[in-house]
């Protein structure tokens, strides 16, 4: 579990990713982190891509349904606009966002601000997702969260693709997505190829 910095030496501003596969958690560990900071009265804003509306057209939700209120934004420059005497930000589905997402951050992180990011590190090919692999080579501090297999019962890794949809962006839960080991989401894929042959 990760815990707040808390010695001396360390500065106010930092970045923290909190990444991995569908159904392994990003968004609960993210809320939990954004909750503990208002807790401790820091001042909080959490934003998220204008286009994810699956389960509240504006707060972050869960899987488990635990929800925290947030703007919902079309670009990460955005973000500038709602940060006035803020001490964390949030930011959940990251890698919808543009590429110009990890400069904000860092500029925000300069100015001694706590960004908390979450997001897929990959997508539906098992390819690096939007501005995560960047978001996460500028970050102090990395979480990797896992799902579980449904087919063999090992760490999932990879977010599969049920659907037939080719796009690099598609939004949905279980109907079109299941987690998946490296080895279930590779023969996934060669069946796949196989029954379109």
């Amino acid at each position: 579990m990760f815990l707040e910095p808390s010695f001396r030496a360390q500065r106010s501003g930092w970045i923290e990713v909190i990444c991995g596969s569908m159904f392994s958690g990003k968004t609960e560990e993210l809320i939990r982190r954004l909750n503990r900071a208002k807790i401790a009265n820091q001042r909080v804003q959490i934003f998220k891509p204008l286009k994810d509306k699956r389960y509240d057209d504006n707060a972050v939700v869960s899987h488990n349904e635990n929800a925290i209120e947030s703007i919902p934004i079309e670009s990460s420059r955005t973000i500038y606009d709602h940060i006035h005497d803020i001490n964390v930000v949030g930011i959940d589905e990251a890698q919808f966002f543009d590429m110009e997402l990890t400069g904000v951050c860092q500029k925000l992180a300069l100015k001694g601000v706590r960004v908390v990011v979450a997001g897929l590190d990959m997508d539906f090919r098992g390819q690096p997702f939007g501005p995560i692999p960047q978001l996460l080579a500028v970050a102090e501090y990395i979480t990797k969260v896992h799902a579980i297999c449904p087919h063999c019962g090992s760490l999932a890794t990879h977010s599969y693709r049920l659907s037939d949809e080719k796009e690099t962006v598609v939004i949905g839960e279980k109907d079109k997505y299941e987690p998946r080991c490296r080895i279930c989401f590779e023969m996934g894929n060669i069946l796949d190829f196989r029954s379109r042959s």
